[in-house]
């Protein structure tokens, strides 16, 4: 596009034809007087209009934000050629595209700012209020020449794609792992062995290391003594996100969540906690079949489950219950941890299989408290959808019951704390005696 007239260009030019026809023609000198200055804009208008058409980029301070967490927005205008703006050039005016979920200082997100020498930059506020990976939409930008007689409008070719991670509530749990199975971890086994926190000193064996011997117990009692340790396990947390639906309302960070927020939210912050104490963790996606992240540990492999989660509302296609156990072979002695809202049968069948794998099974509840109210606003018939809501809910009490009888709990995610109690009962299961029929 190039500079073309303003409205306010166009009423000087025809008012002061007007009224300068007027004059001439009626003999008015009272109308020339009216007529010439109009004349006199228009003509200044014109004669200082910009030649050059300017250019717009856009950049981000950050591309990766937590939900919440805000950045600047940062358009610098500059000139086609060179990098000074036209002088010509008054006034330049900025509009972002209004989105759902981003949030914007100024909350029109439009801004004006007078050109100087050089380039001009504009910036807006932008914050994040749900995960997702979205993209800012090209801004509008228009110049105005002096005394606002021409314009041009230009848009930014860059369209700027923003990773929001879910934010990870602060999650801890007290007894860590019910079975663990590995060789390395921050929290203690219920077996000696080599670790590196004290379990106490006992007499020297065959076979013990020569660096374990505790010499000032030895030289008090005249017999070799040796330091013992619990030995540093983990184990492999799988957690299973049910992304293959969504129940409830979604209004971001700042109002209520679906059970596909709390599922996402939640799965980050049980993967934060148990790669920090050093375990293994793996992450399935039950609603596609290619998304997910294989076993592992340390900060990198956060990354990597975080992103898996960012693109969990970008459905595929959904799994049956062979396809989920075909494709996602667990080990029997994993800690699984299932965030669904417990609707879909498939989900349901296929924790009984893990069950019967002897896998440790911990369900986690993340329909949203309120479902009940929300369905009713949605429903097409009001006589009969609730009364077949109330039904579904009746079959899902059933389901979990049956699921509690399998000896899975089920619990709704509220947080830090949310697993203790379901934890500890796992773990003294797990240490009983078993007895052999």
């Amino acid at each position: 596009m190039s500079w073309r007239p303003t409205h306010a260009q166009i009423r000087a030019i025809c008012v002061a034809a007007v009224l300068l026809g007027a004059a001439v023609l009626l003999r008015r000198p009272d109308a020339a007087v009216f007529g010439l200055p109009l004349a006199f804009l228009a003509a200044w208008g014109r004669f200082f209009r910009p030649r050059e058409r300017p250019e717009v980029h856009t950049e981000l301070d950050a591309d990766v934000l937590f939900e919440g967490q805000g950045t600047t927005y940062r358009l610098v205008v500059t000139a086609s050629g060179s990098g000074a703006v036209d002088p010509d050039i008054d006034l330049i005016v900025a509009a972002l595209p209004r989105a759902a979920w981003f949030q914007y200082d100024p909350p029109q997100a439009a801004i004006a700012e007078p050109v100087s020498h050089g380039e001009v930059r504009l910036e807006v506020g932008v914050r994040s209020k749900r995960w997702g990976l979205r993209s800012l939409e090209r801004p509008t930008v228009a110049a105005t020449s002096a005394v606002g007689a021409y314009r041009v409008q230009v848009t930014s070719a860059e369209a700027l794609a923003v990773t929001t991670l879910p934010l990870r509530e602060g999650f801890a749990a007290v007894d860590a792992v019910p079975r663990p199975a590995g060789l390395v971890g921050l929290h203690r086994s219920r077996r000696p062995g080599e670790g590196t926190e004290l379990a106490g000193v006992r007499p020297f064996r065959t076979g013990d290391r020569l660096r374990r011997i505790n010499w000032a117990v030895s030289a008090r009692t005249q017999e070799l003594h040796v330091t013992s340790t619990w030995s540093d396990r983990d184990t492999e947390v799988v957690i299973l996100v049910d992304t293959g639906g969504e129940i409830g309302i979604s209004e971001g960070i700042d109002g209520r969540s679906s059970s596909l927020d709390t599922a996402v939210r939640a799965a980050a912050a049980i993967a934060e906690h148990y790669l920090r104490n050093g375990d293994r963790v793996r992450l399935i996606d039950t609603g596609s079949l290619f998304r997910g992240v294989r076993s592992g540990s340390g900060r990198g492999h956060l990354r990597r489950i975080l992103d898996t989660l960012v693109h969990a509302d970008q459905r595929g296609r959904q799994q049956d219950e062979q396809q989920l156990a075909r494709r996602n072979r667990i080990r029997s002695d994993s800690l699984v941890l299932v965030l669904s809202p417990l609707l879909r049968p498939t989900i349901l069948g296929y924790v009984v299989t893990l069950v019967h794998s002897g896998c440790t099974v911990i369900a986690v509840d993340t329909l949203p408290p309120d479902v009940a109210s929300i369905m009713d606003l949605d429903a097409h018939d009001a006589r009969t959808w609730p009364l077949a809501w109330r039904l579904r809910l009746l079959e899902r009490r059933r389901d979990l019951d049956r699921l509690s009888d399998l000896g899975v709990p089920t619990v709704r995610w509220q947080g830090a704390g949310t697993l203790d109690e379901v934890l500890r009962d796992a773990s003294r299961l797990s240490a009983a005696p078993r007895i052999r029929s």
